[in-house]
């Protein structure tokens, strides 16, 4: 059984890591060179959209997925005339545009900030008051990261932050005073069968994951899987979904969802029964889905821009180091390193040790 996906970089990584127990072979489609999943199955390298490519890919591939978001939806349009293309061209277009993604969510009772869609510096000078301040402006396409966004904190900053976008269509968003950040990961495979991971609370900086943490029995979990479930049934959704969630009051409110696997997840790995690379490929390939739960308390911390000494981590109690294989760059997820154990109290003392390790590197 051949796998092709739709990009090569540490998410296609880890889903192929994850498949090579279940004898599942790969097959690459990256416009780099030196792309990071490349050693771990055949690397087509090129444009998404080149035609040679996707109909060799097209031909290979027994069902193709995808590591990442920005993938045209057109491609896994044209491929799912080819081959089996999961999750769906549809749910792919939907996460794309931030604008489109506000009303999904919008028009499946699921909250979000106050949005609206500007097009024109006039427009967003008009809307505002509505808005209110602090708000963030942020492109409606292209966004990751922290990227194409801007905060809005009084009208003296509206002229910026338009010119930063150089004019593409945008939405801004009221600014949330949150009290978490969550999300839930959830896998649901072809023949419907649906599965949750324990919410995870997340940290960020400068628009990046920093640090995940696994909560079990969280009380905010039968609403976020009330959520989730909603966009899956209304994508027909297959494969691993994130859904970005803020906390406010006791209530969740949507953010983004990833139509894939996502750092938020990587916990998974060595804290739950079935790792959220493992269930997306059965769920593609319409296997029965493994357990999600949680084998005891774990965590994980994002290495940004530069690497660790691996000896440094791995000195650690109940710590594991993934790296990427990718050259340390400012601002790129270079490596992450896992924490599991079943003591609590440990948890918590190394996790604050290894993101102190990571800050030391980092160079976002």
């Amino acid at each position: 059984m051949i796998v092709g996906i739709l990009g090569a970089g540490q998410l296609a990584r880890m889903i192929a890591l994850a498949g090579y127990p279940l004898g599942l072979e790969f097959i690459f489609l990256d416009p780099s060179a030196d792309a990071c999943a490349n050693p771990l199955g055949e690397h087509l390298q090129g444009d998404y959209d080149d035609p040679l490519l996707l109909a060799q890919l097209a031909e290979h591939a027994d069902v193709v997925t995808y590591e990442f978001e920005n993938v045209p939806a057109d491609v896994a349009e044209f491929l799912s005339t080819h081959t089996q293309v999961h999750p769906s061209p549809k749910a792919l277009a939907v996460a794309q545009d931030r604008l489109i993604e506000k009303t999904f969510f919008h028009d499946l009772g699921i909250p979000t900030p106050v949005y609206a869609p500007v097009d024109s510096l006039e427009k967003l000078q008009h809307i505002m008051p509505d808005i209110g301040y602090p708000a963030i402006l942020k492109s409606r396409t292209q966004g990751y990261d922290g990227k194409g966004q801007s905060v809005l904190k009084s009208a003296a900053d509206l002229g910026a932050a338009w010119d930063i976008l150089e004019g593409v269509p945008a939405i801004v968003e009221a600014f949330v005073t949150f009290e978490r950040e969550v999300s839930i990961i959830a896998v649901r495979n072809v023949s419907g069968a649906v599965a949750y991971y324990p919410l995870s609370e997340n940290y960020h900086r400068g628009g990046i994951l920093r640090l995940s943490e696994s909560k079990v029995h969280d009380p905010m979990q039968a609403q976020a899987e009330a959520y989730i479930l909603r966009l899956m049934e209304a994508l027909d959704y297959v494969g691993v979904l994130a859904l970005e969630l803020f906390e406010v009051d006791g209530q969740l409110i949507a953010n983004e969802f990833a139509p894939r696997v996502h750092n938020s997840g990587h916990w998974t790995i060595e804290g739950a029964e079935t790792s959220q690379f493992e269930n997306h490929l059965r769920a593609i390939l319409d296997w029965p889905l493994g357990s999600t739960a949680a084998t005891g308390h774990a965590a994980m911390v994002n290495f940004i821009g530069g690497l660790p000494i691996t000896e440094e981590v791995l000195a650690f109690p109940d710590v594991h180091l993934h790296l990427y294989n990718k050259a340390p760059r400012k601002g790129r997820k270079v490596a992450h390193a896992t924490l599991h154990t079943v003591n609590a109290g440990q948890l918590q003392a190394t996790l604050k040790k290894l993101a102190a390790l990571a800050d030391q590197v980092d160079d976002s």
